[in-house]
């Protein structure tokens, strides 16, 4: 007597746990190797316009420091004076002497002598790397 075997339906589907498991596993990989955006931009500041300005773009080591329309100096969301700023700028040529770089952004409105003091710390601690950012549009002169 012949033996009938029945094919049950579940072996025909497709499963798709093993695929729903590979997607998961490649949305995780995706979170922890992209690289979030830095909160460098705690403070409202309308950046000056100039005609040949380019996007931003971070590197690994660079220190933002920001200066808002009074002429305060901000670095990481914390209002600092030129002499913390200065010790901050110390400790990242300590830590990384050769590509050790500056993003000022300083309000359109600001006194040039407050970017100008953050540029001189800069030339006395050693950063040679230091850039002003504007944003683009039609400069005002």
């Amino acid at each position: 007597m012949a033996v009938q075997l029945k094919k049950s339906q579940a072996t025909s589907t497709l499963s798709l746990t093993p695929l729903i498991d590979v997607v998961f596993l490649l949305l995780i990989f995706f979170l922890v190797a992209s690289r979030f955006a830095q909160e460098d931009r705690r403070i409202p500041i309308e950046l000056p316009s100039a005609t040949s300005a380019t996007p931003m773009t971070e590197q690994p080591k660079e220190i933002v420091v920001d200066i808002d329309s009074e002429g305060a100096l901000v670095l990481n969301g914390n209002t600092v004076t030129a002499d913390e700023l200065e010790a901050e700028l110390v400790r990242g040529v300590a830590s990384n002497p050769v590509h050790q770089s500056v993003v000022i952004r300083a309000d359109r409105r600001v006194q040039f002598q407050s970017v100008v003091t953050v540029m001189d710390l800069c030339n006395r601690t050693g950063v040679a790397d230091y850039t002003v950012t504007t944003q683009e549009g039609p400069g005002e002169y």
